[in-house]
């Protein structure tokens, strides 16, 4: 319709007043054009995806000016509030406060907040610049008001509609059989300083005092009869799924049909982190951070394994246990017996979710030492929340990147008792499966 004016190729040769003059009529051919659904779908177009600036800013001022009752132009509107050029973004937000768009408020508090915090007259920022004055400006032209006191009230009001929805989606948390973390410090981590005859490397995480929150963990690693609630209940890439998984996710284990691993009362294995997670999501709570997970293990006293400082081989399932082995000198024997690993061998690999109760932790948490790894949502790399962003591509592609890889705690059936320490931390990406690995979940805990 105006591709003869402003495609990229017909404005890229020009010089600066050509250019100014070929907006100028651009302004006034739209000015011409009646009103029209044609009309309508070019400009929202144009909002998102002209790759011109100054036309995504005149398609905003347009739509503001001429469709700003059509539910189209309002989202399109609120969108470029986002646009990566300051200008478009500026009309957008501008645009929003003048006609007092709802749909925008959502949108302007991510770049502002909330305007009952900075309408305080006590509230301390950083100087800001124009997009957050403008901003600003635009919520207190919504909401009618600079008060923070009626501001808060018309916030609630104005998000009561969402809030409800997301009551109402919430899922209860799953309590049935965990333990309570009580709230207060503990001592974090080691200082490791020799590597040992497994060539450890534990520097990784240094000792270091972490004060947290009370909170609730499973009792024991997620077990297959309980994963198999999830499985008949939480649909494929539904409510429950992290946004980024990959595309058609199927959240069945790895091992489901492997006698060795599928009894209701192991722990469920050949889990990816997108598994755990939409898991966890499903019993109404969260994978624990990996702070949460080592003070469940260790309590406050520092101890070295979930039930003392002293290895006890009858209290953990490692690679003793599961191959029949007392003793394993260093890596290069342990790495030669673990080539020797087949699909059938060795028979029984896992033990129950609930055995070896001699090795609890502090608060009553079962196998934090052993049997299967368990997956947390701490980046290894970066110690904060996963943040991964691959949909839509393989595994090569991302495998090198830090943002794929979460820390894994605990130590597994496999492993020397050097790696089922309450602090030692190994590492997988989001997307591997394996039979060494399970998890459980964390909760916020119960209101007194």
């Amino acid at each position: 319709m105006f591709d003869h004016l402003v495609s990229p190729p017909v404005l890229a040769p020009l010089d600066d007043a050509a250019y100014a003059e070929r907006l100028r009529e651009l302004e006034a051919a739209l000015a011409a054009r009646s009103d029209s659904r044609e009309l309508l779908s070019l400009l929202c177009d144009w909002t998102s995806g002209h790759r011109d600036w100054n036309v995504r800013r005149i398609a905003v001022e347009t739509l503001a000016a001429r469709f700003v009752k059509e539910a189209e132009a309002r989202e399109a509107i609120c969108a470029a509030t986002h646009d990566d050029v300051d200008w478009v973004a500026f009309t957008a937000i501008k645009a929003a406060g003048e006609h007092r768009l709802p749909e925008a408020v959502e949108h302007m508090i991510r770049i502002s907040g909330w305007p009952s915090n900075f309408s305080r007259p006590a509230y301390t920022r950083k100087p800001v610049g124009c997009g957050a004055a403008f901003t600003k400006k635009a919520l207190w032209e919504f909401f009618g008001t600079r008060d923070p006191g009626a501001l808060r009230a018309l916030e609630d009001k104005h998000f009561a509609e969402k809030h409800a929805a997301v009551a109402a989606a919430r899922r209860e948390p799953d309590l049935r059989d965990v333990v309570t973390v009580p709230a207060g410090p503990f001592i974090a981590g080691a200082n490791v300083q020799e590597a040992g005859p497994f060539q450890t490397d534990d520097t990784d995480n240094p000792l270091r005092v972490v004060d947290l929150p009370a909170f609730c963990v499973d009792r024991t690693a997620v077990t297959n009869a309980r994963y198999k609630e999830f499985l008949l209940e939480a649909a494929p890439g539904g409510e429950f799924a992290h946004p980024d998984e990959p595309l058609d996710k199927d959240h069945t284990p790895a091992h489901w049909r492997d006698p060795r691993c599928n009894a209701p009362e192991l722990p469920a294995i050949g889990v990816d982190w997108y598994d755990a997670y939409a898991f966890a999501r499903w019993a109404g709570g969260r994978l624990p951070s990996e702070d949460e997970w080592e003070k469940a293990a260790r309590g406050t006293d520092a101890r070295t394994y979930p039930w003392g400082n002293t290895w006890d081989p009858d209290k953990a399932r490692c690679v003793f246990g599961a191959y029949g082995r007392e003793e394993i000198r260093d890596l290069e024997e342990l790495e030669e017996l673990l080539v020797r690993t087949t699909r059938a061998w060795p028979p029984e690999p896992v033990l129950p979710a609930d055995a070896l109760p001699d090795g609890a932790s502090p608060y009553g948490a079962l196998n934090m030492a052993g049997n299967v790894w368990e997956i947390t949502r701490t980046n290894f790399f970066t110690r904060a929340n996963m943040a991964p962003f691959f949909k839509g591509r393989k595994n090569p592609e991302f495998m090198n990147r830090p943002e794929g890889f979460h820390v894994l705690r605990g130590g597994t059936w496999t492993s020397p008792p050097v790696c089922l320490t309450t602090f030692y931390l190994g590492k997988d990406l989001l997307t591997d499966r394996h039979n060494e690995v399970g998890f459980r979940c964390a909760y916020d805990a119960p209101v007194q």
